[in-house]
């Protein structure tokens, strides 16, 4: 499949931002529902959306400039110390075709996205926790989407496998012991895990579990749980598919460093639920507000 979806005269439109964009406006569409269903505007949703886009593909981008990739696998913090206007030419080789301003971390991403809402509810005078909570189903739908990007790029898969779902990975794309020969052992008609594909089916069971507590059992919620469940859940999955389907990992020791980041986001998410539900005090109900003509 082409990367490139059309152009603009010289410039051309990678299925990958087609797909981010798709995400993130399908995301923004269901926060906005749960907003409305929890009595709140749901314009404030889509009114943060371009904070949240900007400071997510910011942290996204720093994540990835300062990680160090499996040798072969891509380029990053040896490379960007050398090469510093690099780490933002996003206007890079579009004259060739070619889009610049590749890779993105989803943990930076996600700090980012994060922020972003904090420094909206600031702004708007909201209460931050009550408003990620509501971002946080809608982050996670557009997760779920964003990761068909990477199959559009032939990136973000795993090692060889004889399973029927395995994908074919062009040899231009492939990297160390994965290459096809003469530099590599593996031949051009060799399938790999779609690493790509467990990590977008894990994110999307996570928004129907969010979906479905907030439709079913949004009166036992406390403000914030919504985040907390996501710090463990995501991270759950993203552990496992680090430790054994990503090859090109960035590791730290003898561990993928987004495993050892999985691992302290679920202790800091299993640690907020614990307070907010046995030592954080009921918050008491919200007044009924009588109608007009009411007397």
């Amino acid at each position: 499949m082409d990367p490139v979806a059309f152009r603009l005269g010289p410039i051309p439109v990678h299925w990958y931002g087609i797909i981010i964009l798709t995400g993130a406006v399908l995301g923004a569409t269901l926060s906005g529902q749960i907003a409305k269903r929890r009595g709140r505007d749901p314009e404030h949703i889509w009114n943060m959306l371009a904070v949240i886009l900007l400071l997510g593909i910011i942290g996204a981008r720093a994540y990835h400039v300062f990680s160090q990739p499996a040798p072969g696998a891509g380029i990053g913090w040896d490379y960007y110390k050398e090469n510093p206007i690099d780490a933002i030419a996003f206007w890079k080789g579009i004259e060739t075709g070619q889009f610049g301003f590749s890779g993105l971390g989803i943990y930076g991403g996600i700090v980012g996205g994060i922020i972003g809402v904090a420094l909206y509810t600031w702004y708007a005078k909201l209460d931050f926790l009550e408003w990620v909570d509501i971002a946080v189903p809608g982050l996670l739908l557009a997760q779920g989407i964003g990761r068909w990007g990477n199959f559009v790029n032939q990136e973000l898969f795993g090692p060889p496998t004889t399973l029927p779902w395995g994908i074919n990975i062009d040899c231009t794309r492939r990297f160390g012991e994965f290459m096809c020969p003469p530099n590599g052992t593996l031949a051009a008609d060799t399938l790999f895990h779609p690493t790509f594909l467990y990590e977008s089916l894990w994110s999307l069971a996570g928004v129907a579990l969010l979906v479905l507590l907030v439709w079913k059992w949004d009166d036992w919620l406390r403000t914030g749980d919504l985040l907390l469940v996501y710090l463990i859940y995501y991270p759950m999955g993203r552990f496992w598919i680090e430790l054994f389907f990503r090859p090109d990992a960035w590791t730290l020791g003898s561990l993928p460093t987004a495993s050892i980041i999985s691992l302290l986001s679920m202790a800091i998410g299993a640690a907020g639920l614990i307070y907010n539900h046995r030592f954080r005090p009921k918050p008491a109900p919200e007044p009924i507000q009588k109608k007009r003509g009411n007397k």
